[in-house]
């Protein structure tokens, strides 16, 4: 599992150890480890780093002092190296020192022949897009097509919300010490490597799952379990106008878990003619017992669907409530005022807007842990990051790795995922990050198979490949 850490965090955990070793030290161990990933980027891209020429780019302080030692280091590794000092009054004066001391060469631009660019402007105390001379250097790197390795984080890029207001670099690389930062997740960051610098971090409550992490909490029947052990979800939704959305929800539990599936609704005929396993009803209260139910997708509005939502909510079960369910929920919040059963939001932005009323805006983890008070459950906010917020605070990331996932009905699959993981018993917050995370997987996978013929990424095809998504875990 992957923690991430506020600057604050950080600073505190480098305090002590700032106390307790020589001066310098610490900037020479994470630019030992800085200068290391660099010269394998160096060797990937060129093939060596002897004779390779790397610049870096310097602002004050000590973001600008490890991209210095880390360009010493190459130095003496074989590589020409060169400097740009953004505020020459105020370079890390030890670290210019000994880069001149090794042969490196300040210059007033990024010399042309340039292999790669090391990103030491802006550190993670700092605020706000490049300034211009900066950014003026950055156009000119883009230009040329020459890969940056980002100190820390690329700078002009906000370090706890990944926001970009202005001009901000463009790595290929990040580079971090101690312990990740919200923006690695959130941010355009390029590949993300950690450099261990001895930190003593504790828990964080930002995180996100990893494969291993996924894999081990994925339901899988034991020798003892049948259908009804192994979990009983519940799916209300579709209807005459939107039957897909209900064959779509229906098809992602299926394809989920194991157990059972029951459908309540007026697409029983469609959902059954595509997946026979499930077993259909008129209504929600002809359904039968389940475990988890999802409610929403293609429902409609109307007042058969406020009578269908305000059954599951009024239950004792987890609810995930998606699509037109959350619609009416905006209008009609007390409905899970006093639930003691765990709730899942899975809003869109839009959805969030209404819910919230305002827009999610720049910081979006922090806006998903206030709605998740506010209404007392799990937010699941969709984006190419998913942001999944607990009322605890806990709080999963899940970087897509793209934009597959962003196709009509997707939706629709993610929620039957994460109701079919309720009912196989996980908690709502690890529920929601184990179905995003497999859900992505399942889209890029989708867009890397064109199947019989080459068509565009769609639902159906996010939910052909869950199981295959499942199996490379």
């Amino acid at each position: 599992m992957r923690h991430y850490y506020t600057a604050d965090a950080i600073r505190a955990a480098e305090a002590p150890l700032l106390a307790s070793l020589p001066d310098g030290v610490l900037m020479r161990r994470a630019a030992y480890g800085l200068a290391t990933a660099i010269a394998a980027e160096l060797r990937a891209r060129t093939g060596a780093v002897l004779g390779r020429q790397v610049c870096a780019v310097v602002g004050s302080g000590d973001n600008g002092g490890d991209a210095l030692w880390a360009a010493t280091l190459l130095r003496r590794r074989g590589a020409a190296a060169t400097a740009v000092l953004l505020n020459p009054e105020h370079t890390h004066a030890k670290a210019l020192a000994a880069f001149r001391a090794a042969g490196g060469r300040v210059v007033p631009a990024v010399p042309p022949s340039t292999d790669l660019v090391i990103d030491g402007v802006i550190g993670i105390s700092g605020k706000g897009a490049l300034r211009p001379a900066a950014a003026e250097v950055f156009a000119a790197v883009d230009a040329a097509d020459i890969p940056v390795v980002a100190v820390d984080i690329p700078s002009g890029i906000d370090v706890q919300t990944g926001a970009v207001t202005g001009p901000a670099v463009h790595a290929a690389v990040t580079v971090t010490f101690g312990g990740y930062k919200p923006v690695h997740a959130l941010g355009e960051c390029g590949r993300v490597e950690l450099v261990d610098i001895g930190l003593d971090l504790p828990a964080a409550d930002l995180l996100s799952l990893e494969a291993a992490d996924v894999k081990a909490r994925w339901p899988k029947p034991g020798r003892h379990d049948d259908k009804y052990t192994q979990g009983v979800t519940g799916i209300l939704a579709g209807s005459a106008t939107y039957p897909g959305a209900a064959i779509l929800c229906t098809g992602a539990a299926v394809a989920t878990a194991s157990g059972m599936k029951r459908y309540a609704g007026s697409a029983a005929a469609e959902v059954v003619s595509h997946w026979p396993e499930v077993v259909a009803a008129p209504s929600p209260q002809a359904a039968g017992r389940v475990q988890a139910w999802v409610v929403g997708p293609g429902l409609g509005t109307d007042e058969n669907a406020f009578a269908t939502l305000t059954f599951a909510l009024n239950t004792d079960l987890p609810v995930v409530v998606d699509a037109d369910a959350l619609t009416m929920l905006a209008a009609h919040p007390d409905l899970v005022a006093n639930r003691a059963a765990p709730t899942v939001l899975t809003p869109h932005a839009g959805e969030f807007a209404r819910l919230a009323g305002s827009p999610p805006g720049a910081d979006r983890v922090a806006a998903t842990r206030r709605l998740a008070e506010a209404f007392g459950a799990t937010v699941l906010l969709k984006g190419n990051v998913t942001v999944i917020a607990e009322v605890s605070g806990t709080t999963y990331l899940n970087p897509a790795g793209g934009s597959w996932a962003a196709t009509a009905g997707s939706g629709d699959v993610l929620s039957g995922m994460i109701g079919a993981l309720l009912a196989s018993g996980l908690a709502p917050g690890e529920a929601a990050a184990a179905a995003a995370f497999v859900h992505a997987r399942a889209a890029n996978a989708s867009a890397a198979d064109p199947g019989p013929a080459p068509v565009p990424t769609s639902a159906s095809r996010i939910l052909a490949h869950i199981r295959q998504a499942v199996a490379e875990l």
